[in-house]
């Protein structure tokens, strides 16, 4: 049945306004979505074709100031990028004009820990590999474009190579036969190899995609289950009289030059719950900076003042790093009196019931040797490069930690935030300085004793993250190197070991070459080496499933346990493939054993603690104050004056990064190439990619010195 119409022009069977044109007495009508009465068109003489006209100039004026107002929004929206464009620029300028690069500062070091460095020549090999590729990559680019222009571009190199042999000259030009000789090399010679290893790359990959995936979906289940550490049931502490289970445990503060943060690290140690009597704080400095030691030593004094029962150590011999400290500490007569020690970074800020949830899981559990606690980090929202780190630690921890802890009973000992059965210590060998990662070494050494590990994610100890790119690459440099030393060193012990094959298989291949040697290999050749020589090589290509789909999905899994930083999905998966440079330079010093394999940085803290911690520290240090040594005191604060005017002196720089300039120099070039052959979603990829090197190279990310 045909709708019916009143003459105001609505439907009234359907309540929608519409349009009405009357070119003679019959009236025409045509519907339209929505419109109100005001926008009736009514061609011809009637009574509303003046209201029409004046409906018409209002909504002709309402249109200009909605343009007006748009325009000024994008005014304002452009100065806002003018001027942060502005800003960007003179930071680039002030990076160029300090001069100061991370290879030049390298070379002011001579030895390492006692070694020699290795031959400036070997430490450059990685750069001028880099250098080469950023050359080659600018001088095709250029040859691109004069074929492009040339007319030349076509999508298949037959198409090409018939192109130019159409002239009756046979070539088009002297040019056009060195293009043909180009495109004949490139088809028979080198797209075939790099074909195959990005095949290879791309194998590696998916394979560890799906260990990502498994683990995703191990910790889906355990959260599913509600899988955690079960207590045994409380019993009255015969000596103590107390309700719980309260053996003899040693803590142990192994620090080194870290002054930013010692007082908050020792105040929360000494403020654990547990009884006085059953608990011993060493706090092992290895400072070689005499005003640190004697604040340090200050500060434990003040505490045992309190009635903390806590003891200072200093080695004349400091060798080893962090492994040789702990070794010698264990080393002491009174250490054979408790059963368990907890290890504790400088940094890190324990609650006060932390052995309470901790200890009593090694109760009636013989096998247990090792159980590891959380990191929370109270600078998290610091900066953008703080945030992705958490986005990485936290998955590592609620993911790869527990996943591993429950269904395996091992994991990578995190070196600090732990408690150890000291058996379990002796039994695997004790501490040994061979490697940077001695954390590492000793939990893999345990596991091959059979001693079991327990991850607790809801036990959580507060610590700093490295708030300067600097210290973040210092530090996971070592975090890479050491792995691959470990490897070299402790193969041979995995296969003679007793352990069952699943669990060979687990450590040699899963936890050593999967994540620590081929992730980072597979992300610096796919992503910062084949995808840019593809674009050059067209022969050979990468499919946009590797290059955008199976990396968002992974980084989409990777975020899952730190929520809050969903936005920041982008620039993460954009700095994980920009720290690529720095973790496949470290696994290969590693692997080859180079000089820098040995290097051990401290990591650079700031001393930032959370509100409660800084209220109770002032409380504290106004009870302090009474029982202090006036001279010492004095003597403290004359060093600390003339250190802060040395520091002054010595102005700080952010650095320049020489590889990951070279890298988005790299990136960029290779983006021009993809955009002359619309390559798509390559060429957004490789334009963003080489913008981030571009920022970490430029020392534009975490904390600006100036």
């Amino acid at each position: 049945m045909a709708p019916s119409f009143d003459w105001w022009g609505k439907d009234t069977h359907k309540g929608t306004p519409v349009v009405v044109k009357m070119e003679n007495p019959n009236w025409s009508m045509v519907e339209l979505e929505g419109p109100s009465e005001d926008d009736f068109l009514i061609a011809g003489e009637s009574p509303t074709s003046r209201v029409r006209e004046k409906g018409r100039g209002k909504n002709a004026k309402q249109l200009t100031w909605v343009l007006l107002l748009k325009a000024h929004r994008a005014a304002g929206c452009l100065t806002s990028i003018g001027s942060a464009m502005v800003d960007l620029a003179a930071a680039v300028r002030r990076r160029v004009a300090s001069g100061r690069t991370d290879e030049e500062d390298a070379d002011n070091d001579v030895t390492v820990g006692g070694r020699e460095k290795e031959n400036p020549t070997v430490k450059t090999r990685f750069y001028s590999c880099i250098k080469v590729f950023l050359w080659l990559s600018v001088l095709l680019l250029c040859f691109e474009i004069a074929a492009f222009f040339k007319g030349w571009h076509f999508g298949s190199p037959k198409l090409q190579l018939d192109y130019l042999w159409a002239s009756p000259w046979g070539f088009k030009g002297a040019f056009g036969w060195i293009y043909a000789q180009w495109v004949l090399i490139r088809v028979e010679y080198l797209a075939p190899p790099l074909q195959f290893l990005a095949n290879a790359c791309i194998i590696l990959f998916i394979i560890q995609s799906l260990d990502r995936l498994v683990l995703c979906l191990g910790c889906f289940w355990i959260r599913f289950k509600k899988i955690q550490p079960v207590l045994k049931p409380e019993d009255e502490d015969l000596e103590s009289g107390e309700k719980g289970y309260f053996p003899m445990v040693l803590v142990q503060i192994p620090m080194c030059n870290e002054k930013e943060v010692y007082q908050q690290s020792i105040a929360a140690i000494c403020n654990l719950d547990w009884p006085k009597t059953k608990l011993l704080i060493q706090v092992l400095d290895d400072s070689d900076d005499p005003t640190t030691q004697l604040l340090i030593k200050e500060e434990v004094h003040k505490w045992q003042q309190e009635g903390a029962n806590i003891i200072y150590r200093h080695r004349v011999i400091r060798d080893g790093y962090k492994a040789g400290n702990l070794k010698s500490a264990m080393n002491c007569s009174y250490v054979k009196d408790y059963e368990f020690v907890a290890i504790f970074d400088a940094d890190f800020q324990p609650t006060p019931d932390f052995l309470k949830r901790t200890v009593p899981h090694f109760k009636d559990n013989e096998e247990l040797g090792l159980v590891q606690a959380r990191w929370s980090f109270v600078n998290r929202d610091e900066n953008l490069l703080t945030r992705l780190q958490n986005i990485n630690l936290a998955f590592h921890f609620e993911v790869e930690q527990q996943v591993n802890g429950v269904f395996l009973n091992f994991f990578g000992f995190n070196g600090t935030a732990g408690v150890w059965r000291i058996k379990a210590l002796e039994d695997a060998g004790g501490w040994l300085e061979r490697t940077t990662v001695e954390d590492m070494d000793i939990a893999v050494r345990a596991h091959l004793h059979g001693w079991k590990f327990i991850f607790l994610n809801d036990v959580e100890c507060q610590c700093e993250l490295p708030e300067s790119y600097e210290a973040y690459r210092k530090q996971q440099h070592r975090w890479h190197s050491g792995p691959m030393q470990l490897f070299r060193l402790c193969l041979p012990a995995v296969i003679r070991s007793k352990i069952s094959i699943w669990k060979k298989f687990n450590l040699i291949f899963l936890f050593f070459l999967l994540r620590k040697l081929i992730l980072p290999f597979y992300s610096f050749t796919l992503f910062c080496i084949i995808l840019p020589m593809t674009m050059f090589v067209p022969e050979a290509e990468l499919p946009a499933w590797v290059v955008c789909y199976i990396p968002a999905t992974m980084s989409f899994l990777n975020i899952l346990p730190a929520p809050k930083s969903f936005p920041f999905i982008v620039p993460y998966l954009l700095f994980e493939n920009t720290m690529s440079v720095t973790k496949f330079n470290a696994m290969i010093s590693g692997l080859f054993q180079l000089g820098s394999a040995y290097e051990w940085v401290v990591t650079k803290k700031s001393g930032r603690s959370s509100e409660g911690d800084l209220v109770s520290l002032v409380e504290r240090e106004q009870k302090h104050q009474r029982g202090s040594s006036a001279p010492d005191l004095e003597e403290l604060k004359e060093e600390i004056q003339k250190q802060e005017k040395k520091a002054a002196l010595r102005k700080k720089h952010n650095r320049i990064y020489t590889k990951e300039l070279a890298l988005a120099f790299l990136l960029l070039t290779a983006s021009a190439r993809s955009l002359l052959s619309a390559q798509g979603i390559h060429f957004y990829f490789l334009l963003f990619q080489g913008i981030s090197f571009l920022l970490v190279g430029l020392d534009l990310i975490g904390e600006q010195i100036g």
